[in-house]
């Protein structure tokens, strides 16, 4: 792979693990030696811009005896290898994109090797090899035609020859930013208009699912008739949302807990399927409790990818620890609460841990925590943590929240349960971080958590 021309290698000097990005790069060449490196500048949803290498090629694919070639773009991240790219399609002005489960409407593609990337097993060389498996099931491709026609033995008829070229559509161009929040009390109330308050969203659906609409507070932003606001009790008026935020919570007068969260699991199951298929390509966001639980059972219910299904999890109680720090040392290195979220927030220590980049502050640590022990969550502190996350995604920050995730294959955990860790938000939603080494002591911790949710899990019908 040539990486000699002065563009190229000025940008590469500017990334953080030059060496190990050059490494990576030369591996893609052997095996695909069609993809070649371009410098260029990647513009961000919120209209920022960096200058960014991008791998441009056509990658191989056969649909039903036919040999296709599939062309694309990876945009390579400054913390290339340890990040993800963010991978594209590049359709000429003949083709369209077909919509599916591992493409967006924007030509944007997401596939499990991208949410679950762990470099070194991860690879640009083994996510080419998966991408050329999943589109031969499902091509993402195909021609246009007058008369619409998306059959795909013939969508894809003129792309075997394809050559590589600049051309193609631009992946940025506006879309409408929409956001719908399902369910009222105050939590949904808040929810609302700390998403507004963030200035990013074009339009915004309410939809109520309490009991009264009075006690939801629904009626009053329909009496109050605010900007870029639209109340429903209709799931469809949730179609084509970029983000579905789901706050409600259907609890029961049971006595057991199994039997209270059933409830919900109950309640999840009428609305979650209709959502998804009402918007195909949303990130759920959500903040229903137990939030490890229903972000599991939303998961199940949804189909979607993991990427595409997060809970809001410890994201506030970073956010504060990360202040605390911030005054108490003066450093913006970034901290992490991590693991199994509790009502109670007197179990912080036991059931939750922290990775601290900076090392070596344990005893302001435990201050900040004593300091976060007393601020408990309310709606108000928990509607400000859910607009904070929702702009991520849709702005496509890139930033790193400690969300709900499927924790599957981190750290070494087997079991398909959701725990919050640090995960990098965009558009297509969530990119996990790498695993951290944890002490003996955290490691047994979280693997108690990870057990007491598999036998919840194993409790409930969803």
């Amino acid at each position: 792979m040539d990486l000699s021309p002065e563009a190229i290698q000025k940008i590469l000097s500017r990334y953080k693990f030059r060496d190990v990005a050059i490494e990576e790069l030369q591996k893609v060449h052997r095996i695909h030696p069609a993809m070649k490196p371009v410098a260029g500048t990647y513009t961000f949803s919120d209209g920022t811009q960096k200058d960014l290498l991008k791998l441009i090629g056509n990658i191989p694919v056969k649909y039903e005896g036919h040999s296709y070639n599939l062309p694309i773009l990876l945009w390579l991240m400054d913390s290339f290898p340890f990040t993800p790219p963010i991978c594209l399609l590049r359709p000429t002005t003949n083709m369209v994109i077909r919509e599916g489960k591992h493409v967006d409407a924007r030509g944007r593609i997401y596939l499990p090797s991208l949410h679950n990337w762990d470099h070194p097993k991860s690879s640009v060389v083994g996510l080419l090899a998966e991408m050329i498996s999943q589109f031969e099931e499902e091509p993402p491709l195909g021609t246009k035609s007058t008369g619409d026609n998306r059959d795909p033995n013939v969508l894809l008829a003129f792309v075997s020859n394809l050559k590589i070229n600049e051309g193609g559509v631009q992946h940025h161009d506006h879309l409408i930013n929409k956001v719908t929040v399902i369910g009222g009390g105050d939590l949904g109330m808040a929810s609302v208009m700390s998403i507004l308050a963030k200035g990013k969203v074009d339009r915004l659906v309410f939809i109520d699912v309490a009991e009264s609409s009075t006690k939801g507070g629904s009626m009053d932003l329909e009496i109050f008739n605010l900007p870029k606001v639209e109340v429903s009790k209709d799931l469809s008026a949730s179609a084509d949302s970029s983000v579905i935020v789901v706050t409600a919570n259907a609890w029961s007068n049971e006595q057991s807990y199994v039997s209270v969260v059933q409830t919900n699991v109950d309640m999840y199951r009428g609305i979650i399927p209709g959502l998804v298929r009402l918007s195909p390509n949303t990130v759920l966001l959500i903040a229903s409790q137990p939030v490890d639980i229903m972000a599991h059972v939303a998961w199940r219910q949804s189909g979607l990818p993991p990427s595409r299904v997060i809970g809001a999890g410890c994201n506030l109680d970073s956010e504060r620890l990360c202040h605390v720090l911030d005054i108490s040392l003066n450093t913006h290195k970034q901290a992490w609460v991590i693991g199994e979220l509790s009502d109670n927030k007197g179990k912080m220590e036991t059931g939750l841990r922290i990775s601290f980049s900076s090392g070596g502050k344990f005893p302001v640590l435990c201050r900040a925590f004593e300091m976060l022990k007393g601020r408990g969550q309310r709606s108000w502190s928990v509607g400000l943590s859910i607009a904070d996350i929702t702009h991520s995604i849709l702005v496509d920050q890139r930033k790193t929240h400690s969300v709900s995730t499927l924790a599957q294959g981190w750290g070494g955990i087997g079991a398909e349960v959701f725990l919050s860790l640090p995960c990098v938000l965009g558009v297509s939603g969530s990119t996990r971080l790498a695993g951290v080494s944890l002490g003996q002591e955290e490691d047994a911790r979280l693997r108690e958590s990870v057990t007491s949710l598999c036998a919840l899990i194993s409790q409930l019908r969803i």
